[in-house]
């Protein structure tokens, strides 16, 4: 994993971005000698959302609209 000033990621972000994206290599960004970002490649490249894996992974049981406890145990109606 590769370390670099900000003042030196600053001037060469662009590059930086293509060599991130090319080797696949983290890049840890550095102010003042402290680490304060770190940059990787991106991991979802096809242009799916997460979550699209979910996708048929849910089986509806019953009405998911109305309340799952009726009125009539509602302690704030009962008063």
């Amino acid at each position: 994993m590769a370390t670099m000033n900000a003042t030196d990621f600053k001037a060469k972000c662009l590059a930086v971005l293509d060599r991130v994206q090319e080797t696949g290599e983290r890049v840890i960004i550095l102010k003042r000698g402290r680490p304060v970002a770190e940059l990787s490649p991106a991991t979802n490249l096809d242009g799916r959302y997460p979550q699209d894996s979910l996708k048929r992974t849910v089986i509806i049981k019953g009405d998911i609209v109305s309340s799952a406890v009726s009125e009539t145990d509602w302690e704030v109606l009962k008063q």
